[in-house]
């Protein structure tokens, strides 16, 4: 019942496929402001949970646009060439991050990230 605005980054937790497309399961997360992060509204929806984010080390790439899931998934190849195979990171999932509002046409901000392990 509180209105909160929008809050950047929109982070979609993906879970990639053998063939790196994503998994029909992702989780979708906004940051709660600053002013609500001590004492954050209580969800009445039961698919709305609140969870604290732990501090990680990511490897991370930009690029601009509209972001699709093709976008991502072409991100996340290309992020994963350049580590190559030396850099440890979690396989099992990487985060899709859009930082810019539907209305905003140019200078979009997009990212991938890998969680270091």
């Amino acid at each position: 019942g509180i209105g909160m605005g929008m809050t950047a980054p929109v982070s979609i937790t993906a879970f990639p496929a053998e063939d790196g497309s994503f998994q029909q399961k992702v989780k979708v997360s906004l940051r709660i402001p600053s002013q609500f992060q001590a004492n954050p509204p209580c969800p009445t929806d039961e698919s709305i949970k609140i969870e604290e984010r732990q501090e990680m080390t990511i490897y991370s790439t930009q690029f601009g646009g509209y972001a699709k899931e093709a976008d991502y998934v072409s991100c996340a190849a290309k992020l994963k060439a350049a580590l190559g195979s030396d850099a440890a990171y979690r396989k099992d999932f990487y985060l899709c991050n859009g930082y810019d509002p539907p209305m905003k046409p140019y200078g979009r901000r997009n990212e991938v990230w890998f969680v270091k392990e």
